[in-house]
């Protein structure tokens, strides 16, 4: 079994203090199973909960997903964007 260095502290300058926002690092994650990787940590979420996504494009595609699952429940910000990696943040509310 491989360990897979998903979890990592998200850093940003945004002037906010996200210190134990958990990070998921979708690089890392096969693309066969990276959507639903995603949507399964943003579910276990409670509200008030957030964690941050490293993605390796604009995922476009997957917020369209996360709306249609969780509609107006989980707020969507980029912390950071391109052109090496997109970097949002998801908080349920």
């Amino acid at each position: 079994m491989t360990d897979l260095p998903l979890v990592e502290k998200a850093t940003c300058t945004c002037g906010h203090h996200d210190d134990d926002l958990p990070t998921l690092d979708a690089r890392e994650i096969p693309h066969a199973i990276r959507h639903a990787s995603i949507l399964g940590a943003l579910g276990s979420l409670k509200p008030g909960g957030a964690m941050a996504l490293i993605a390796p494009h604009n995922p476009l595609p997957l917020l369209g997903q996360i709306k249609d699952a969780y509609g107006d429940s989980v707020e969507i910000s980029y912390l950071e964007e391109g052109p090496d990696a997109w970097k949002l943040r998801f908080a349920r509310v």
